[in-house]
């Protein structure tokens, strides 16, 4: 059993003893102080609350609802939605924060509590810690019978998402709906079936095969939109032959594609394409996090703006593309954020701006693919002892390259000459990864192995 309590939200695994796994106590608990939060900031407290289709969502939202109504907060609830459309809703609806409940591309013994404020953002790691504090340290006060809140219901949202993705200028409904195009979706039995075919349908695309279509919670495979997940996917692009597959996580705020031919466009690539299109129309900059593809940098530079790294995670994105009022960010995950619309990870609107790029490019999504530069990211991690001191294993290894440029926002990355290699520890594993990018595998591996061989010379006590 689980439990991850970090500045981003509340994320374990169901059942099991309090304080260990999410169980209800723990889930009042920290909604308690997330409420507690929001009454300081002395905005408002109408909170906005949604879930993804795991099978725990009910039981979690009913805890969340009632606790929050406990404490004095109105609740409007919006079912079954994303994370991208309960982030909108929060100021749509002007609300003082949001919950989303989602553990993302975890399991579905998993579930979360994601923290949103009244910008329908993810709390800073200030915001956040107050709010662990509070639910270790303070005593709560629940309202009395005159000052609870209420609860109301609104499964509008999605469509309200839908309208605002129609209505942004770089959206072009007419050249999509003329190219007759097909689509298969793997909705991993979550909220990607009530979300993006209504999406598709708008933008003229009416021919959706839809794997993994009931919103159960029983994912028919790991949720994580990753190569060896999709393989259904990717076979069943081909036998339908269809104009592209589209994979989203559970909450909807990854993405990824599949070409006519069945390979991968690769989740790297979603943000590069997205940001391709853009760039065409809108100078300016971007931002990836440190671990994401340099194809970024290079289209980027190619239209005339500047591309800015930051470190891991969606709100080091946003902080950094607010700080040089970025055009386009996002990770390479398959994330991405259009500011215009939200500043939040969303899959909807990159689903409609790659049908754009696509429409208009007149190519198909293969040849598309082939546009870009072509880099591989080798992804690997060493698992840690309770005694390494990893500090001095980030010394040793900036030491000995030196020479190189090299950032420590977020652990230790080294630029080679076509070459970058990124090593960080994990947020919720006691482990190093190490990932490295080249323009082939076995270059980017190469890289890979070099960096882990110096980490075990140095976890061995001998020089790097």
């Amino acid at each position: 059993m689980a439990l991850i309590k970090s500045i981003s939200g509340i994320r374990g695994t169901i059942g099991g003893k309090p304080g260990t796994s999410l169980t209800p106590i723990d889930v009042v608990k920290f909604t308690t102080a997330y409420g507690a939060w929001v009454a300081q900031q002395g905005t408002n407290k109408k909170i906005i609350i949604g879930r993804d289709g795991r099978i725990s969502g009910g039981m979690v939202r009913d805890l969340v609802a009632a606790t929050l109504q406990g404490i004095g907060c109105d609740v409007v609830d919006l079912g079954y939605s994303t994370t991208p459309t309960v982030e909108m809703a929060v100021k749509m609806e002007q609300a003082g924060g949001g919950i989303i409940l989602t553990a993302s591309h975890n399991p579905k013994e998993w579930n979360a509590l994601k923290l949103l404020n009244h910008e329908g953002e993810f709390l800073n790691a200030a915001e956040g810690q107050w709010i662990l504090d509070y639910a270790e340290k303070a005593e709560p006060f629940y309202a009395e019978i005159n000052d609870i809140g209420t609860l109301v219901t609104d499964d509008s949202y999605i469509q309200k998402h839908i309208d605002t993705i129609l209505a942004h200028p770089l959206v072009d409904v007419a050249a999509i709906k003329a190219m007759n195009y097909s689509a298969v979706l793997d909705s991993v039995n979550s909220t990607g079936t009530i979300s993006v075919p209504p999406l598709l349908r708008a933008l003229g695309v009416n021919d959706i095969t839809i794997i993994n279509e009931e919103v159960t919670g029983h994912f028919a495979h790991n949720p994580e939109p990753l190569p060896e997940n999709l393989v259904d996917l990717c076979n069943t692009v081909k036998t339908k032959k269809a104009t592209l597959g589209i994979a989203v996580d559970p909450d909807v705020d990854r993405l990824c594609f599949v070409c006519e031919d069945g390979s991968l466009f690769g989740e790297e690539y979603t943000l590069v394409a997205v940001a391709d299109h853009i760039l065409t129309h809108k100078k300016g900059n971007t931002v990836s996090n440190l671990s994401s593809t340099r194809a970024l940098r290079d289209i980027t530079e190619k239209h005339g703006g500047q591309y800015f790294p930051s470190a891991v995670g969606e709100v080091n994105v946003v902080k950094k593309m607010k700080e040089v009022n970025a055009v386009i960010g996002g990770e390479g995950n398959g994330g991405i954020i259009v500011p215009e619309l939200h500043y939040g990870r969303d899959a909807l609107i990159g689903i409609a701006l790659f049908l754009t790029l696509l429409a208009k490019s007149g190519k198909t999504v293969r040849e598309l693919r082939n546009t870009y530069p072509d880099y591989f990211i080798s992804k690997n991690k060493i698992a840690l002892t309770e005694d390494t001191d990893v500090k001095t294993i980030f010394a040793h290894i900036k030491t000995k390259y030196a020479a190189q440029p090299i950032n420590t926002e977020d652990g230790l990355r080294i630029d080679f000459d076509n070459n970058w290699v990124h090593l960080r520890t994990s947020n919720t594993e006691p482990i190093i990864r190490i990932y490295s990018e080249s323009e082939n595998e076995a270059k980017a591996n190469e890289l890979a192995y070099k960096i882990m061989d110096d980490i075990k010379s140095v976890m061995a006590g001998q020089p790097a």
